[in-house]
């Protein structure tokens, strides 16, 4: 009779432990009381081109794009929000929808892809900051302002799932943009060259100012960093000694190095006329940044980086 009671009782627990959906088995966590599954599923959206830089002036169409992984539930449809943030107060708009994009059914374990283009016009229309609508033209917007996409998914089950990953569409000027990094670029390491390092195959450049730009992301071959440079009215690169937040400028944490201030810490990269100017493109806007920079390492030695970047051209 304890046998049997027992048996009772374990099943009970096992029951208590398990949950079905659609025939599959998920364990409950005790330790947290979170199912490890059962959750809500489908939606989740992988983003081609989470940053766009918008130049001001051009009157570009734009593209972002990106697909949906089509699991046992299927993503049906993709909305796409938009918000604008002013740089100067930090505040944001109202949220309005930009475009639903279709998702056509897709086998399962395959991605489903998506793409829409939009224009200045199409950002701002609907929006209202403050209680006022965004201005007519971009030229009324300033450097740092930027437009969010927030992406929304509808699942054959019905839910509608808001993603965490989101656009963010930057106003900057002409040579914001991204940038392929290409074959011309050289690092080396206390007077050793790396050819055994991996550059990124693009860079983002966005605008501070009028003048000034950073490198999202990259000092040289070396993610986790940002880089900061100005470009004047003569198309010459110079390297700001601080960040627009007063902080000294580092490459990997360590002080930066450039042609105009320590040249013999750069002497097996360009730091003639070659270098660190643009060379600017008006027929088919891909500008290229000739660049040479570095850092030095305390008790180690000088770092050395050269690249040339060319603008991408949606």
């Amino acid at each position: 009779m304890k046998k049997f009671k027992y048996l009772i009782l374990s099943l009970f627990v096992m029951s208590a432990l398990l949950s079905c959906d659609d025939g599959d088995f998920f364990l409950v966590d005790q330790d947290n009381d979170e199912l490890t599954g059962g959750a809500i599923e489908g939606g989740l959206v992988a983003l081609n081109n989470p940053a766009i830089a918008y130049v001001v002036g051009n009157d570009a169409t734009y593209t972002a794009s990106g697909s949906v992984y089509q699991g046992n539930v299927q993503t049906t449809s993709v909305d796409v929000y938009k918000s604008f943030t002013s740089s100067a107060t930090g505040t944001s708009s109202t949220e309005a929808l930009l475009t639903t994009i279709a998702i056509s059914n897709t086998a399962i374990g395959e991605n489903g892809t998506f793409e829409f283009s939009f224009k200045y016009e199409d950002l701002i229309s609907g929006l209202t900051l403050a209680g006022n609508p965004l201005p007519a033209s971009d030229a009324d917007l300033a450097i740092g302002d930027f437009f969010n996409l927030r992406y929304a998914s509808t699942t054959s089950q019905g839910n509608v799932n808001s993603n965490s990953s989101t656009t963010k569409v930057s106003v900057g000027t002409r040579f914001a943009g991204s940038y392929t990094v290409g074959d011309e670029h050289e690092y080396w390491r206390i007077g050793v060259f790396r050819d055994d390092v991996a550059w990124p195959d693009e860079m983002l450049i966005e605008s501070v100012d009028a003048t000034t730009y950073r490198i999202v992301e990259y000092f040289g071959a070396f993610d986790g960093n940002v880089m900061y440079f100005e470009i004047d009215s003569n198309d010459k690169i110079t390297y700001p000694a601080d960040t627009p937040e007063g902080d000294p400028q580092l490459g990997n944490g360590q002080p930066m190095t450039t042609c105009q201030n320590n040249p013999n810490d750069l002497t097996n990269v360009p730091c003639g006329a070659s270098t660190n100017i643009v060379v600017r493109d008006d027929v088919n806007g891909e500008d290229q940044l000739f660049m040479t920079f570095g850092y030095l390492t305390a008790g180690s030695g000088p770092r050395e980086f050269y690249q040339v970047l060319t603008k991408i051209v949606e």
